[in-house]
């Protein structure tokens, strides 16, 4: 059962082989978002190996804690546990863990940060005799499917108590074992929209007698696109137009026509800048297409879904993490560019302090190049350990100091 030597770095391999079992156990069993009920007893009874007790928590998630040695701050640690509808390609290395479940993989990651968490539970609760406070650990279901998981465990007292938090995700992107994160947004908003476009139908002979929605809809593109670009740096947001349907025939001017599109920023007032140039430039389309004598009036609806929000890690956790990790790696990115990529960990950050960051697993030297998402993803799993070392370093010091990291 004692796997562990005193010191961290010197984690012994049976832990590091214990959770790239616990990776593989879950990458072949994966289950979508809200579903995820074969791997909540997984985790339970993986948490029950080394007596931890885990209970449900927002319908198909656990929650579990570690107490110390005394009274003490609580830090949270975050796992998301679901996967994604996509059919699994057989590679080099998954033939013997490649997903047992027809049109579901864990193609991003999420198998490799349960298992992650459970090695972090693991070793804490070994030396539980050393460190003040306690260590909650959060397997959230649902973090893949708007409107996510992280709200309902929220909804269902998972922070209640918790000073901090952290969290990290495996990244096909970026280079096995080096670690990014910034200070502030480090992930963008997620914004769908949907636009229906009214005008008159008729046939394309008799332009006069019609209003033609399609028209209109592509002067909507084109200038909503020019617009934004003009108000806003194109560094700071991601917007464009996904799908236009209407219309039956070649020759018949439709009534209506149905728009659709997304935009990603990194502040509120980029996003609502962008919905108010949607609104005007509409407004403005529908007065110049109007037809005097037309019994039909050119109409618009404009309807914005705002998703997961804006990813923002505290300036203090922040920048004591990176002081710690500093003097432990030398591959550690501090000041990483944000990405529009979205995450439901943003809800966590709105109600405590804490930080996300980002870990890579790409080895070109072992072919393990595929990006997140992909059919053919996979992970060199060397980067488990590793992530099992930052999130605990990063507990253990915070329990000792809290003050350091939340002012």
């Amino acid at each position: 059962m004692y796997y562990y030597l005193h010191s961290i770095g010197d984690v012994l391999f049976p832990l590091e082989q214990w959770i790239i079992e616990k990776r593989r156990e879950f990458h072949r069993y994966p289950e979508l978002s809200f579903n995820e009920y074969i791997t909540q007893k997984k985790i339970i009874d993986s948490l029950k190996e080394f007596g931890v007790e885990g209970s449900s928590i927002a319908g198909t998630g656990v929650i579990a804690e570690i107490f110390g040695n005394g009274p003490g701050p609580c830090i949270a640690i975050r796992a998301d546990i679901d996967a994604l509808p996509i059919q699994e390609e057989e590679t080099n290395y998954n033939s013997s863990y490649i997903s047992c479940n027809k049109g579901v993989m864990h193609a991003c990651g999420h198998d490799g940060h349960m298992a992650i968490v459970l090695g972090v539970a693991r070793f804490l609760y070994e030396k539980r005799h050393e460190f003040p406070g306690k260590v909650r650990f959060i397997f959230q279901p649902a973090e893949e499917q708007y409107p996510g998981g992280a709200q309902m465990v929220i909804e269902n007292g998972g922070l209640e108590g918790v000073d901090a938090i952290v969290g990290l995700h495996i990244f096909g992107d970026i280079d096995i074992g080096k670690i990014l994160f910034c200070s502030g947004p480090f992930m963008a908003s997620s914004n769908d929209f949907r636009i229906k476009i009214k005008g008159k139908g008729g046939h394309v002979s008799t332009p006069d007698y019609c209003i033609n929605p399609i028209s209109m809809a592509a002067d909507l593109i084109y200038r909503a696109e020019k617009e934004v670009r003009q108000q806003i740096d194109p560094s700071k947001y991601v917007f464009g137009f996904g799908m236009i349907s209407g219309g039956t025939r070649f020759n018949i001017i439709p009534d209506e026509v149905e728009v659709c599109g997304s935009f990603r920023t990194f502040n509120e007032k980029d996003t609502k800048t962008i919905e108010k140039i949607l609104d005007k430039l509409l407004t403005s389309i529908i007065k110049e297409y109007s037809v005097e004598g037309l019994i039909v009036v050119p109409s618009y609806e404009l309807n914005v879904l705002h998703g997961y929000p804006v990813l923002v890690n505290d300036s203090n956790f922040t920048a004591a993490a990176s002081r710690l990790l500093r003097q432990k790696y030398a591959d550690v990115d501090d000041t990483a560019s944000p990405v529009f990529g979205s995450e439901d960990f943003a809800y966590y950050l709105k109600y405590v302090p804490g930080m996300f960051f980002f870990i890579g697993t790409r080895n070109l030297d072992k072919g393990i190049k595929e990006n997140n998402h992909s059919s053919s993803f996979d992970i060199d799993e060397t980067v488990l350990i590793k992530g099992v070392e930052i999130l605990s370093y990063i507990a253990l010091d915070f329990l000792k100091k809290p003050e350091v990291y939340v002012q």
